[in-house]
Order: C-alpha cells, then sequence, then structure tokens
C-alpha cells in the first residue's frame, strides 16, 4: 500500500465518513478513528470543533490540497460578490483536477491531480501540468492522443460508483470534457454533507 492511498484511507477514517464514496474505503468496516484509541467514545465537539471538522473534511475531499492553498481558495471566496461558501465551492470545483475527477477520466481526486501533473491532459489544446489551474466555462479538457489508452483511463470510465454531473459535458470516446457552468453546492455531487459555510465560519473568527 502506498503513502498516497494509506493517507487518503486515514482522512476517512478520521473524518468517520467516507468522504469520497468508495467502496473500498476502510470506513465501510470499521467505524471509527485510527490508532489505538479510536474507539473511545467521543464527547460532543464544540463550535469550534465543528468547524475545525468541517474545514478539514472540505479540504482532505480535494485531495487534501495544503493548508495555504485552501486558505488562498478562501480568501478570494470572500472577497467575491455574493455567497462565500458557495463562492468557495465553485473555485474548488473549477480546479483542473477536478473536472478531470468529475468527467471520470480518473477513479480519485488523489488520481487526477498525479494524472494533470504527468502532462496526459490538455487545455484548450494546450498541455498543462498545474493540477490548480483555474477552469473557466466553455474552456474544454483533453486527454492527450498518447495518453488516451492508458488502462487507469479506460478503468475510470466504466466506474459504476458515480456519475458525471451536469454541469460538465463529458464525451468519453473522445476523451473531451467541458465546463459548462460554474456550479453551486446543490450541485456538487458529494457523497457526504458538506459545510462550506462552517468554514467560512472557521476562517472568520
Amino acid at each position: 500500500m502506498t503513502k498516497r492511498v494509506q493517507a487518503k484511507h486515514k482522512l476517512d477514517r478520521r473524518m468517520g465518513q467516507n468522504i469520497w464514496g468508495r467502496p473500498k474505503s476502510p470506513i465501510n468496516k470499521r467505524e471509527y478513528g485510527p490508532g489505538q484509541h479510536g474507539q473511545r467514545r467521543k464527547g460532543k465537539l464544540s463550535d469550534f470543533g465543528m468547524q475545525l471538522r468541517a474545514k478539514q473534511k472540505l479540504k482532505g475531499y480535494y485531495a487534501n490540497i495544503s493548508e495555504r492553498q485552501f486558505f488562498g481558495i478562501y480568501s478570494e471566496a470572500a472577497r467575491m460578490t455574493g455567497d462565500t461558501s458557495q463562492n468557495l465551492i465553485g473555485l474548488l470545483e473549477r480546479r483542473l483536477d477536478a473536472i478531470v475527477y468529475r468527467a471520470k477520466f480518473v477513479s480519485t481526486m488523489f488520481a487526477a491531480r498525479q494524472f494533470v501533473s504527468h502532462g496526459h491532459v490538455k487545455v484548450n489544446g494546450r498541455r498543462v501540468t498545474i493540477p490548480s489551474m483555474r477552469i473557466k466555462a466553455g474552456d474544454v479538457i483533453e486527454v492527450r492522443q498518447k495518453s488516451k489508452e492508458l488502462p487507469v483511463l479506460i478503468e475510470a470510465t466504466q466506474l459504476a460508483e458515480r456519475d458525471v454531473p451536469d454541469y460538465v459535458e463529458t464525451d468519453h470516446k473522445a476523451m473531451v470534457a467541458k465546463l459548462t457552468r460554474v456550479p453551486g453546492l446543490s450541485d456538487v455531487p458529494y457523497p457526504v454533507q458538506m459545510e462550506p459555510n462552517l468554514v467560512v465560519e472557521y476562517y472568520s473568527r
């Protein structure tokens, strides 16, 4: 088992939820936290604890991006007009790795980050290796011709555990996807409840 997979599984157990909805998640068998004290009865979380948990869950979902990067996305969302929590979700879903994952080109958000960094993706005809690149509505994301026969790609497109959301237009034969609009919280198919409003409260305190 690789370090990346261990970290991903540890996140599920720490949160006490299968945050990606994966059938192989250890939380499906062990509904308690990791470590020798994981089975102890947990006390009720304080308001701060709930806010922190909401931030860790949302940050962890997007391939456990760094705190500095996540705070930067929050700060940008706070500067935008409208609801900050909705803006935060919109900015996270506009990341290139998130679109690659939503289009079912890969099976996990972690794999999406790696897939982009290894140069398998083009945006509007240009090769891109930055997973955090911000995609605009109408941008075309395409798997490079040399990468279209990769086993990981073929396996992911056949996964029945999740569907492509309606704000990502996808053609799996051509391996092309397009972001048609910026989604809100209710549009994103999270397997568990995300609470971006608590994330906003965490950073605003």
